[in-house]
């Protein structure tokens, strides 16, 4: 493979180096091919997943007594960085299945727990899906209002869910609900629902409209109606459920900071492919200099980010990574990603206007990604309140 100023095999050596050529491999021949068909068509590819699960991926930063492959935080870094540069949708699952789901359940779960669901979720059998987000509950996770009623030695879930990915075809949900509203985020508890043992008692919906972006993904409304489940199906222990929810956004917020490179990644490689090969007034538009400038720029800010992704993935392995790295590097990615997707499509000109051309899907996909696992806004409090705490 030729090595182009926007990989990040000049930052990357031996086993490092070695693994985002295996997973840069199978991004180009697995997920490449289908990447803008299911967008186009608004379609969750299911095979995809078991490409996933066969080539490890899903099951990657978990450990090895696990399923997993136990990948370092560098590794899963690189690993959604690739996959970010090929196709948002499955990048997305990934963070998902594996990020919000199975580590939560692994670090959270019981064992019985752990045995009974995580071989289908690496293996790609079974997919997750992690139930937090409300419509009147999205950053302020401890206002959530669905409820888990007492019932016997168990509950029966009551309320909404909404923007739930894998919500309309998974198998297993984390799903979090507050046993007392008047306590707050003490309330909150975690529970795993087997959708199928749920039966009539959910109902699950497409998020109405067309999604600006990852329109390859399933993105649900779940109703709950009575859905029963016991106290072998609580996650961390009753009033816990804000901490393994919070664990799991966090962990999740590194996949999306590194997906975020992968599509500013993508935005310049075309960016600069086009612009080398479109002549205009008898020479190539990267010959002119507002186009150098913005290309550069491009380059710049790329190498910014995934050098402060990186930094966030070595403290994570060194035990001392805090919310505020995690902020920084989420922040800085997918802002700077989102500006990156903007110029490629402007410097394609009207063909950047179209899905036959790469930039106006980054530019769509980018959107996700400043609003998963915490806003920019939200980002910027929590850095705000390090600088001028309460």
């Amino acid at each position: 493979m030729s090595t182009q100023p926007w990989l990040p095999d000049t930052d990357l050596d031996g086993a490092d180096l070695e693994f985002a050529h295996r997973i840069r491999t199978f991004c180009r021949d697995k997920l490449l091919p289908h990447a803008r068909i299911v967008d186009e068509q608004r379609t969750f590819r299911r095979e995809t997943v078991h490409d996933l699960g066969a080539a490890g991926i899903l099951g990657g930063p978990l450990p090895r007594e696990a399923g997993g492959s136990a990948w370092t935080p560098m590794q899963l870094a690189i690993a959604h960085e690739e996959m970010g540069a090929v196709c948002g949708n499955a990048r997305g699952f990934c963070a998902v299945q594996t990020g919000l789901v199975a580590q939560c359940l692994n670090k959270y779960g019981a064992e019985a727990q752990k045995g009974r669901w995580l071989p289908g979720l690496v293996s790609g059998a079974t997919i997750g899906a992690f139930a937090l987000t409300e419509p009147d509950a999205g950053s302020d996770v401890a206002s959530l209002q669905l409820r888990a009623e007492p019932r016997g030695t168990g509950f029966v879930l009551r309320g909404t869910k909404h923007w739930i990915t894998n919500g309309g075809v998974a198998d297993m949900m984390l799903v979090f609900a507050t046993v007392d509203p008047a306590k707050g985020r003490e309330g909150i508890t975690g529970f795993l629902v087997d959708v199928a043992k749920a039966g009539s008692a959910l109902r699950r919906e497409p998020m109405p409209g067309i999604e600006l972006g990852h329109r390859g993904s399933d993105h649900a409304v779940l109703t709950f109606d009575g859905v029963e489940v016991g106290p072998d199906d609580i996650v961390g222990g009753t009033g816990n459920g804000f901490a393994v929810a919070m664990g799991g956004l966090q962990a999740g917020r590194l996949s999306v900071a590194a997906g975020a490179v992968g599509i500013h990644r993508a935005a310049l490689a075309v960016a600069a492919e086009f612009t080398n090969g479109r002549k205009q007034f008898g020479k190539p538009l990267a010959a002119f200099q507002m186009v150098q400038e913005r290309l550069a720029d491009m380059l710049v800010s790329l190498h910014a980010s995934r050098a402060i992704v990186y930094r966030c993935a070595r403290r994570r392995a060194a035990g001392t990574e805090t919310v505020a790295d995690l902020a920084m590097a989420k922040l800085l990615a997918t802002e700077s990603a989102a500006r990156a997707a903007e110029e490629s499509l402007m410097l394609h000109g009207g063909r950047g206007y179209t899905s036959a051309h790469l930039p106006e899907r980054l530019l769509r996909d980018i959107q996700a990604l400043r609003i998963y696992e915490g806003t920019s806004l939200i980002q910027k409090t929590i850095l705000a309140r390090t600088l001028a705490p309460r």
